[in-house]
């Protein structure tokens, strides 16, 4: 594809509105936990309640992913979004007059955040279930990378305007919030999707659907089809077990602040440049894949980007230079963009419409929890085998994983084409 009719997919209406709303929420996603942390830690002075934070946030997406899943596929997925939208914005105004009056507790903080969090599970699914529908056939693999670059964006900017915005009043980021998630249930309310709308693929073709065996019906109706799909997809299951175990142990990036302060020697500006390292990576490589599209061999380049993944985590792990360490947290942005888009586009391709919400969900699973516990495991290696050799044997880990997944899903290594 060239560099215009990849950018072109922003004059495709469908797909403009749903870029616009998904990182109209993006960006409130980000503002709402970087200024809920700060009022909770100006509350509390406790470490342990910036903790809870990231767990009630999380619990949520392991509670309900299989009535998630069901949802995305039973319901209206675009309704399902603005819904979501609609009680984050009113979630947002709950905060903000709690804010603004002074009555707004720790624990009406964490009940918010819990809501949110529901929210975020349901949104997070139902959203790449519908992204195929809004795609122009024949460019799945071009809007998801232009997709991908949504959650980049929003953890470049939301950081900073969240922590701008709580300088100028404690309540300006629950207004922004309120504003942003209110346009992204306009912006999702102005899709029009065509029914007869669908990305056909021959990655089909190698995939074994369980709700075509036994009972049809009974299992294509089941909230628990969708784990059951990816379970005897052999494509699918090696696809989101290799990020989930490459993310788990390649987490280096819970270990910034140890590095800034204690190896780099650097104040809270070099932490923050560190943090925002490997979003900046990951937007300059979305910038060449929009211009030169993966055409050949992507199975291939998607374990090719895991095994860069793990050797830049290493040398992150190793550097002892502040220029070396961004270098190396980009790289492992970039690398990890490749590996977003590969991956998203073959389980858009490999999964039925019908089908979309319950793998989404399974997939939704699979990051929060690589994400989470990938945090876990640096932590407690770190404490074991200290910080520089945790971050190492993590990278050391990665590279393995990919080396043996390789031979674990060899059908993965023969796709050719993201068409």
């Amino acid at each position: 594809m060239t560099q215009t009719s990849t950018y072109g997919l922003f004059r495709h209406k469908p797909f403009l509105f749903f870029f616009l709303g998904s990182g109209c929420s993006e960006l409130a996603y980000q503002i709402a936990f970087v200024a809920l942390g700060w009022q909770v830690y100006e509350l509390t002075n406790s470490a342990m309640d910036l903790g809870l934070i990231g767990l009630i946030q999380f619990l949520p997406s392991v509670l309900f992913v299989f009535v998630i899943g069901h949802a995305a596929d039973k319901y209206n997925r675009k309704k399902l979004l603005q819904i979501c939208q609609i009680l984050e914005s009113l979630t947002a105004v709950f905060l903000c007059l709690g804010t603004s009056y002074g009555w707004l507790t720790v624990n009406q903080i964490f009940i918010s955040v819990g809501v949110l969090g529901v929210c975020a599970a349901f949104e997070g699914p139902s959203a790449q279930a519908l992204m195929p529908s809004v795609i122009p056939k024949g460019m799945i693999a071009q809007g998801t990378t232009i997709g991908s670059s949504i959650y980049q964006m929003g953890a470049v900017a939301g950081p900073a305007l969240g922590g701008v915005a709580y300088a100028l009043s404690k309540n300006s980021p629950f207004l922004l919030m309120t504003a942003l998630w209110a346009s992204a249930a306009v912006l999702n309310g102005l899709i029009r999707v065509d029914p007869n709308h669908s990305h056909t693929s021959q990655l089909l073709q190698k995939t074994k659907d369980p709700a075509s065996e036994s009972n049809p019906q009974h299992d294509k109706d089941s909230v628990y089809a969708g784990a059951r799909f990816v379970k005897e997809n052999p494509l699918l299951l090696g696809t989101l077990s290799l990020d989930l175990f490459a993310v788990l142990l390649g987490g280096a990036t819970t270990l910034l602040p140890i590095y800034a302060k204690d190896i780099l020697d650097t104040g809270a500006w070099g932490l923050g440049l560190l943090r925002s390292a490997p979003a900046v990576g990951a937007l300059i490589m979305t910038a060449y894949l929009s211009k030169f599209a993966l055409k050949s061999r992507v199975g291939m380049k998607m374990f090719n980007s895991v095994i860069v993944f793990g050797i830049a985590t290493v040398l992150f792990a190793l550097s002892t230079e502040m220029w070396l360490s961004l270098t190396a947290l980009a790289v492992m942005g970039a690398a990890d963009m490749v590996s977003v888009v590969i991956r998203s586009s073959l389980v858009q391709l490999a999964t039925p419409e019908k089908m979309r919400g319950r793998v989404s969900a399974v997939n939704f699973l699979f990051i929060n929890a690589s994400n989470q516990l990938g945090g876990f495991e640096s932590g407690l290696t770190a404490a074991v085998f200290g910080v520089v050799n945790a971050a190492a044997i993590g990278g050391v880990g990665t590279i393995i994983i990919a080396l043996i997944w390789m031979r674990l899903f060899p059908s993965i290594k023969e796709i050719d084409k993201l068409e």
